[in-house]
């Protein structure tokens, strides 16, 4: 897997485990053919970033919920974090975005200790986390907004979200992961994604 893929479902992951509620239909929607297709249009969008700057027109590539949530179920395993299981995100429109992870509370919890008023002490097992939230980019940079989330229906602060964030989006490079309200670079010369309702447009 090329790094623009990786930096792109790292970004779709980003939100899945920010993401929120979603219908309880999507998963029986997803299929290979579905994966294969998203796959292509990373790979179509990757090849139009290198060429980007000889390109006489913008290029835009639709994706769809199907395709992106299947990628994630059939292809992207292995750039999953452990501990995160059946990521599913939706474009709800009008630049809103919504997702569902079932994430394992433990690892975090466990990494340090708990004071009684820091309420990941209370939080065991592998729960679902979900969240709403605002995707804004423009000129090649993204932003996203947090509107709500919750664990297992029970609505949390922004702060407990941003530590699960942030325990699972570490790497070598970015030791203390991912800040959700920190702004973002969009890979392969991405200028600008628009979430419309099951679908969003990369623009390039």
């Amino acid at each position: 897997m090329t790094q623009p893929f990786r930096s792109l479902s790292g970004a779709a992951l980003a939100i899945a485990i920010a993401g929120a509620a979603v219908q309880l239909g999507a998963q029986a929607r997803l299929s290979v053919r579905d994966a294969d297709r998203f796959q292509s249009k990373l790979a179509q969008i990757t090849a139009f970033g290198v060429t980007r700057a000889r390109a006489k027109a913008a290029r835009s590539t639709p994706v769809t919920d199907a395709e992106v949530n299947s990628y994630l179920k059939y292809r992207a395993a292995d750039q999953i974090p452990v501990g995160i299981v059946n990521p599913i995100l939706t474009a709800v429109g009008n630049g809103r975005v919504s997702g569902r992870a079932l994430v394992d509370l433990d690892a975090v919890r466990t990494q340090k200790k708990r004071g009684w008023t820091d309420p990941m002490g209370y939080l065991t097992g592998k729960l679902p986390v979900t969240a709403v939230g605002t995707l804004a980019t423009d000129n090649g940079v993204g932003r996203f907004q947090l509107e709500s989330a919750a664990i297992s229906g029970v609505t949390i602060p922004k702060a407990v979200l941003q530590e699960l964030l942030s325990y699972y989006s570490r790497t070598p490079e970015k030791p203390s992961g991912i800040n959700m309200d920190d702004p973002f670079e969009l890979p392969a010369r991405i200028r600008e994604i628009r979430v419309q309702q099951g679908t969003a447009l990369v623009i390039q």
